[in-house]
């Protein structure tokens, strides 16, 4: 169907249901004019593709390619563990089956995503339940890469899928069969909320442009539009009962305020619709496609307003233009290619070709050969000139805000850059909105952060970001003394204390600490986050090991009185000693720099300034954290209590095991004498 007529017959008032003959002479057509219809695929050369590269084998519903000017990611067919391979755009031809990958997932690689802002960065998540961060060398890899700058737990089951925020630095979304998704600050290396409204399978994710927003399509058949700061549902569509049980997918169409869904309906036909955020009752529109099985991906070009459609196993790619006007999707033509599809890599459109009138290019992974091809969408012109019509500013490679701005409740639009020379067209404005939330449910349902690695490294040159974390001096930031992983759960830690660190001189020369703010008692104090909740190693009742009678006993001196009277001294002293030193002035002869550690509840508002003892909260949602780390505080000393009682009978019946041979024995001498 290469273009879509209109056609407009007036009727007759006298018999409205048939038109005169005078009016069939004044019959008229009327086709749309689109500058994108006749709009082409084409497939380059074989030196320009990809060859010999083992394309995953794994059924999971997402694109397993990233790509982006300069790198070119896939997911890889591994005996063991999870890896993808990351090699330079231009490395085209056949890949050398030695090429270095990226292998440090212990599960298979189920998504992967490059930063918008950084062309070095990617995050992949896994069936490991992980979230990983990288950074790629600028000249590319050259030894397997297995050392991660950020690694995020949090998820109980598989991630599927993660977006990367497209205003915000450091923002990252993740999906998990766990039915959460979970919002992280990749800065901090820290969850920013966990959303837990889903009944059953997240099927995907897709921001709103300006980022205030996501979209989910879930399993239970609903439609979610959902704010990521306050961990609430906007708007929500009813059960949709003409679905299918297949996976089904959702795209934000742009800043127009809708959404775009792809689905099978119960009767196993594939079909489209399109939503209004504001009125979630029913879809705007809904229009058939075919009756094939397979899932369609949508792809959503903000600049051109063209949808692309590709089914996972299809040998084509369908396109509409969207419009705003009913019937907002008009067909506009289908690519066909001889080979299925695995999967599509999408390259942004910084990354196309102006001099061909490149519009779009995707990256085809084949389904029954070990080759990628870049397929480029072009849109037919005479010259070669720069066409402003078909090329408007679109997404730079500069954020809009910090992660902390953003978590603090400021939303601005994208910047944009104009593809002639690459400038900067617009300053969007700041507005504000609700600063992050942490609901009831969020904080009874807190990620369990359990690995250690990858934490007191050098931050490579390129990584996330080159600021120091609040508290942090520059000295420090490359090499910070608290674990990256410990402050993943800092915002939703449940105790404050003051403990000390000794650091030792080296050669006379005081080693650095953190800069903090001063502590009531004049020394520096730096942030430090403990939760009785999240231990290192397994735990049972709170505690470290098991609760077996020989842990009992190992651990006896440490749940004597003695400890829960020593527990609840330094709970509520604001500064104490270094260990093995008496007092400040043995420990400044010994040569050791105490410093004040403050394991603090960290506020979303302004989380470089740590609250103090005894200070009252400013606002009910202060308030709520501190009733919620008073009742978690409470368990926890309940945890001991009841584990002191346990002890304490084990230690009677021991005593009672030991009497009873003394009294046999007893008896039986006052028998012998009788």
């Amino acid at each position: 169907m290469p273009f879509q007529v209109a056609m407009e017959v007036p009727f007759s008032e006298s018999s409205p249901k048939s038109p005169s003959p005078d009016n069939n002479r004044q019959m008229a057509f009327k086709i749309r004019s689109s500058k994108f219809r006749h709009i082409y695929g084409t497939i380059p050369k074989k030196d320009l593709c990809y060859e010999n590269i083992r394309i995953t084998r794994n059924t999971h519903d997402s694109n397993f390619c990233a790509v982006n000017p300069k790198f070119l990611a896939v997911v890889t067919e591994t005996g063991g563990g999870g890896s993808f391979l990351c090699i330079p755009l231009k490395q085209s031809g056949r890949v050398d089956p030695k090429t270095p990958h990226i292998c440090g997932h212990a599960g298979v690689v189920l998504d992967i995503k490059f930063n918008p802002f950084n062309d070095n960065i990617i995050a992949s998540s896994s069936e490991d339940c992980t979230v990983k961060v990288w950074s790629i060398p600028e000249d590319g890899l050259k030894s397997n890469l297995s050392e991660w700058i950020v690694d995020l737990h949090g998820h109980k089951r598989r991630v599927g899928y993660i977006e990367w925020h497209p205003t915000a630095e450091n923002i990252l979304l993740s999906a998990g069969f766990d039915y959460k998704c979970v919002l992280w600050n990749v800065e901090q290396a820290e969850p920013v909320n966990v959303i837990s409204c889903h009944d059953n399978t997240v099927f995907s994710m897709s921001w709103s442009q300006d980022g205030s927003l996501f979209s989910t399509s879930c399993k239970d058949k609903k439609l979610r539009i959902i704010d990521p700061r306050m961990a609430r549902v906007a708007a929500e569509s009813p059960v949709q009962d003409n679905l299918g049980s297949r996976s089904w997918k959702s795209v934000f169409l742009g800043d127009t305020g809708r959404v775009f869904t792809s689905y099978h309906s119960r009767f196993c036909d594939r079909e489209i619709a399109v939503w209004d955020i504001k009125n979630m009752s029913a879809p705007m529109r809904t229009e058939g496609i075919d009756n094939a099985s397979s899932i369609l991906l949508p792809y959503y070009d903000q600049d051109t307003k063209i949808m692309y459609l590709a089914g996972k196993g299809d040998s084509n790619i369908r396109y509409f233009e969207i419009d705003d006007e009913s019937p907002y999707t008009h067909y506009l033509n289908s690519f066909i290619t001889s080979d299925p599809q695995r999967g599509l890599g999408v390259m942004p459109k910084r990354g196309c070709n102006t001099d061909r009138c490149e519009v779009m290019r995707f990256y085809k992974l084949h389904a029954s050969k070990n080759l990628i091809e870049p397929l480029s969408m072009i849109v037919p012109r005479k010259s070669s000139v720069f066409h402003d019509d078909i090329y408007p500013p679109t997404a730079s490679l500069i954020p809009s805000l910090s992660a902390d701005e953003w978590i603090s409740g400021q939303t601005r639009g994208q910047i944009l850059m104009s593809m002639l020379d690459g400038h900067v067209t617009n300053s969007p404005k700041v507005t504000s909105a609700k600063a992050v939330q942490n609901k009831d449910s969020t904080l009874s349902q807190a990620p369990t952060i359990t690995t250690y690695k990858a934490v007191n490294r050098p931050r490579p040159e390129g990584s996330v970001s080159t600021q120091p974390y609040a508290g942090e001096t520059t000295a420090t930031t490359n090499h910070r003394s608290i674990p990256a992983s410990l402050r993943n759960i800092k915002q939703l830690s449940t105790n404050e204390e003051f403990v000390s660190i000794k650091n030792e001189k080296s050669n006379g020369v005081p080693v650095d600490t953190p800069d903090g703010p001063m502590s009531p008692s004049g020394s520096n104090t730096v942030k430090k986050v403990w939760s009785p909740t999240s231990p290192s190693k397994a735990t049972t009742n709170g505690f470290p090991g098991g609760d077996n009678e020989n842990h009992c006993r190992l651990q006896s001196d440490r749940f004597s009185p003695e400890f829960f009277q020593a527990y609840l001294i330094n709970r509520d002293r604001t500064s104490t000693t270094s260990v093995g030193c008496q007092g400040t002035d043995l420990c400044n002869q010994k040569g050791h720099s105490v410093t004040h550690v403050k394991k603090v509840w960290s506020s979303p508002q302004s989380p470089a300034i740590p609250r103090w003892f005894g200070e009252t909260p400013t606002n009910e949602a202060e308030l709520r954290k501190a009733y919620f780390k008073q009742l978690e505080e409470i368990g926890s000393l309940k945890e001991q209590i009841s584990l002191k009682d346990k002890r304490i009978r084990q230690l009677e019946e021991e005593i009672s095991m030991l009497k009873l041979p003394v009294a046999g024995a007893e008896s039986g001498e006052g028998q012998s004498e009788c």
